[in-house]
């Protein structure tokens, strides 16, 4: 019987993560199976390997030749998936059995959604306003950057960034959803993939490394005509890092510049030099004003976007 969902999870130094998120999910949705390939971009240098066997001991386990990154990681463990459904799932995630199988389920049904996400809710109780976000326009960036957007979190004008006026325990259509959950038909990423010179599809354009790479997914999937669903409804935990300043610098540029990139990729088709000037003075912005209330803020927590 073939699985009714495939599950890709892209890891890295997650020895002390790996083994709860592979407990936490089910054998089988439905009767059907639900079959576990894991990608170690840390090579197996930590033990990582070890402890997926151990939580899950059918599960899929690949080693590249080198760190491939988020997007070409996912890409290789797609590759080698059956499922009906297909879900690119953080290794820093417990999952639930009912919101899985409620995702599912709403994947299979409902034939305009193209991804959905459900509630994603770090260990602190928090919502990660990352899994559901608008595109932003210019002026969300600006009330994000600003504070504007988190004085006036209820407030529709201020809040478009990360939709924090809407009810979190509704279900709607969004810009974009986290990469840390996206869940679709495998008839959906099929559509939507790039092919690489060897005719492979490729899901994540994996021109990304890191940052960007389900932002432009989302967009991808909306262009093509289906629907980016959040579904408030049903949760998983997201036991998402938190990093120090040391750490910030780096990875809020990678952050900005990806996404960055993705503006450019999707709207400016004619390559104009205007919009790409216009693209990356607001990024550049957005950038300088969000890490200098960070470094304000003591780096008590990594938020760029």
């Amino acid at each position: 019987m073939s699985p009714i969902l495939s599950v890709v999870v892209v890891a890295y130094l997650s020895r002390d993560e790996i083994g709860a998120c592979l407990a936490s999910l089910p054998r089988e949705i439905d009767g059907r199976p639900v079959e576990v390939v894991v990608v170690d971009n840390s090579l197996d240098s930590d033990g990582t390997g070890a402890a997926a066997r151990a939580a899950r001991p059918a599960v899929d386990y690949i080693v590249p030749a080198e760190n491939l990154g988020f997007g070409r990681a996912n890409n290789l463990g797609y590759a080698r998936t059956s499922g009906e459904c297909v879900l690119f799932l953080n290794p820093d995630t417990v999952s639930d059995a009912a919101a899985l199988a409620h995702c599912v389920a709403r994947a299979r049904a409902e034939r305009e959604i193209g991804v959905i996400s459900p509630k994603l809710v770090m260990a602190d109780g928090q919502m990660d306003l990352a899994c559901r976000r608008s595109i932003p326009t210019l002026w969300d960036g600006f009330c994000r950057a600003s504070g504007l957007a988190a004085r006036f979190s209820r407030s529709a004008w201020a809040s478009g960034y990360n939709l924090t006026h809407l009810d979190t325990d509704g279900s709607y259509e969004v810009g974009a959803i986290n990469g840390a959950f996206m869940l679709g038909r495998r008839e959906v990423f099929e559509a939507v993939a790039e092919r690489g010179a060897d005719g492979r599809a490729q899901v994540f354009d994996e021109r990304f490394f890191m940052y960007g790479d389900d932002l432009d997914l989302c967009i991808r999937v909306a262009k093509a005509g289906w629907r980016v669903v959040y579904d408030g409804r049903v949760r998983i935990t997201h036991l998402k890092g938190q990093s120090v300043a040391k750490s910030y610098e780096a990875m809020s540029a990678a952050i900005f510049d990806a996404n960055r990139d993705v503006y450019l990729k999707h709207f400016n088709p004619r390559g104009s030099r205007w919009v790409e000037w216009k693209w990356r003075a607001a990024f550049g912005v957005w950038k300088a004003v969000s890490r200098w209330r960070a470094r304000r803020r003591g780096y008590r927590q990594v938020k760029p976007l």
